[in-house]
């Protein structure tokens, strides 16, 4: 199948609604969420890093402002988000890499990044390309590199308030809890793989995983 004929989810659910992305993202604390995901990932100043599913870019821009010399990676299947994240990158005068694909065949050299970085992202992936997107996160990290991930609790996890319900009557949220994430990556070969953390926000539950080769 080619690129082209792929089918994703767009990064703000409907290329119409992708103007409002970021501001909606912020409003309902997205950015206290991405702040705890990049603590936790404690980047070192000569780190290659690896953002997967990087929609508009914010992450990145975050990184690169506050480490120079890090070389970071975004990639993407949505060309309209990618987009977004190239203007916001050039406007800060930033050099970030953003590719266009799909996490399960990355175009990256084996064992060719320190951290890999996934917020948000994962409950996107049909069940069925989720292992084979973790193996390929394994394949891509340096011996004793580290995958830090952040995404909504399934419904299994913890007791969720009205939005939460109304996020967690999505499918694509049913097999996202955390025993199953967990399960998933050490299947994809992380020897290390925990729920590290949760947070409680407006739009429900936020689980916070570490895997480390």
């Amino acid at each position: 199948m080619t690129k082209s004929a792929r089918t994703y989810l767009p990064a703000a659910g409907r290329d119409l609604f992708l103007p409002l992305y970021d501001p909606i993202v912020k409003l309902l604390g997205g950015g206290a969420a991405r702040e705890s995901l990049l603590a936790q990932a404690r980047i070192r100043p000569t780190d290659r890093v690896f953002d997967l599913g990087c929609g508009t870019g914010t992450m990145d821009i975050v990184i690169k402002k506050q480490f120079p010399g890090v070389e970071i990676i975004g990639i993407d299947p949505d060309p309209r988000a990618l987009a977004r994240a190239r203007k916001k990158a050039a406007r800060e005068a930033l050099a970030i890499q953003f590719d266009q694909g799909f996490g399960e065949q990355l175009p990256y050299p084996t064992a060719s990044f320190d951290r890999a970085l996934s917020s948000f992202m994962f409950h996107h992936l049909p069940a069925e390309e989720k292992l084979n997107t973790l193996r390929e996160v394994h394949r891509v990290l340096k011996l004793g590199g580290e995958f830090h991930m952040s995404d909504f609790e399934g419904p299994e996890d913890h007791e969720q308030g009205f939005f939460g319900r109304l996020l967690h009557s999505n499918h694509h949220l049913k097999d996202n809890s955390a025993a199953n994430v967990i399960a998933l990556m050490k299947e994809a070969g992380f020897g290390d793989a925990a729920k590290v953390g949760r947070q409680s926000k407006l739009f429900g539950g936020v689980a916070y995983y570490r895997a480390a080769k």
